[in-house]
């Protein structure tokens, strides 16, 4: 593809692409745009990545870091490269080793699909700079974000805001590690989980799953675990249940306007990046189904990088439950406030977030110099 096409009035701003010849890695980092600070975004690592999936997935990091209203710029990397392969840890160390100009000066990395905290170790050990990337075990003296599920956490705690949760139905697509989180945050919180899945197929069951049980299972079995607790139904069952709370939490592009015609809930808060098309969210918002934008329901992750990034060189662990605390609060507000621009704005919830959130960068890039 053409690079030069990627570009438009917000971004990107550099767009780096490296490869290694003995380990076969692949790679890319799209910075898009840094008006608000540097560079900061997940890192992911598939066999499939392309460069216009991360530049898409940088422009999305752009908005969420706006949305949130919180000082870092927008920013993503991808690696093309099997995470299964014994030979992770080469690639990851090449990959690294690559963008060494640009990291942790312009960007740091963070965890996303295909990637551990132990990844994290590893990068922070290549480039022998603790401040490389976030998420690192807490015996490194990182945030292990994941591992507190503060993503899902985050989606629950949204749900809660907007709407009364004990004894409502809830269906979540997914099962790794937002969708699990989130199923943990939304049984403390008394709604009833009725349906989740993983790439191995769906669990529905109207009278609710034993969200503990399918912990556990998660945990020994991984994403094998719908099938270890019991009959699995075909993909796609999950987002067609019957709830009042619908979280897409897997994948992207996987409610299109057809399916949204179709879906049985009150409430969409989006887990996943980019999981509703644009024709989706205009029929949705038609049905009166309330969404919250992935960019401000799975910004816990952003809230939760913001405290690592601000201690990454200090010698004192962050407080999880501040971390927790900061991003129930921020993430509620921050819904409220879309739900009501929306109606202000007379316009879908994407919309009027995104606005908000091109108002706040484009005010940056004014004061930079950046656009007349």
């Amino acid at each position: 593809m053409d690079v030069l096409q990627l570009m438009d009035e917000w971004g990107p701003e550099k767009v780096v692409c490296v490869s290694d010849r003995r380990t076969g890695m692949k790679g890319v980092l799209v910075i898009d745009n840094t008006a608000r600070g540097m560079g900061k975004g997940g890192t992911r690592m598939s066999p499939s990545v392309t460069v216009a999936e991360i530049a898409r997935l940088a422009r999305v990091m752009t908005w969420k870091w706006a949305g949130v209203d919180l000082f870092f710029g927008g920013a993503k990397a991808g690696i093309v490269f099997d995470p299964s392969s014994p030979g992770k840890e080469a690639a990851l160390r090449a990959f690294a080793r690559k963008l060494s100009n640009e990291v942790p000066r312009e960007y740091v990395l963070g965890l996303d699909m295909g990637l551990t905290e132990r990844d994290a170790a590893i990068v922070q050990d290549e480039l022998s700079d603790r401040g490389a990337m976030m998420g690192a075990p807490a015996q490194l003296g990182g945030l292990p974000y994941d591992e507190l599920g503060v993503t899902g956490f985050g989606v629950a705690e949204v749900a809660d805001e907007l709407m009364v949760l004990p004894g409502k139905r809830v269906a979540i697509q997914g099962f790794g590690a937002v969708g699990a989180a989130a199923a943990k945050r939304f049984a403390e919180l008394g709604a009833v989980v009725v349906a989740v899945s993983s790439v191995h197929g769906a669990l529905v069951d109207p009278d609710g799953l034993d969200v503990a049980r399918l912990l556990d299972l998660r945990a020994s079995s991984g994403d094998l675990a719908v099938k270890e607790y019991g009959p699995v139904q075909a993909l796609g069952a999950e987002l067609r249940a019957s709830c009042d709370v619908l979280v897409p939490a897997a994948m992207q592009d996987v409610i299109d306007a057809d399916l949204a015609g179709e879906l049985d809930t009150t409430l969409v808060v989006e887990g996943a990046n980019l999981p509703t098309s644009v024709e989706a969210q205009e029929v949705l918002a038609a049905r009166g189904i309330t969404v919250v934008p992935d960019f401000i329901a799975n910004a816990g992750g952003v809230v939760a990088a913001a405290f690592g990034m601000d201690a990454r060189y200090s010698p004192f662990p962050v407080n999880p439950a501040t971390v927790l605390d900061a991003v129930s609060s921020k993430l509620r507000a921050n819904a409220a406030n879309v739900i009501a621009e929306a109606r202000n704005r007379d316009t879908t919830t994407h919309v009027a977030a995104r606005e908000l959130a091109q108002e706040r960068v484009l005010a940056a890039m004014k004061l930079r110099g950046r656009v007349a």
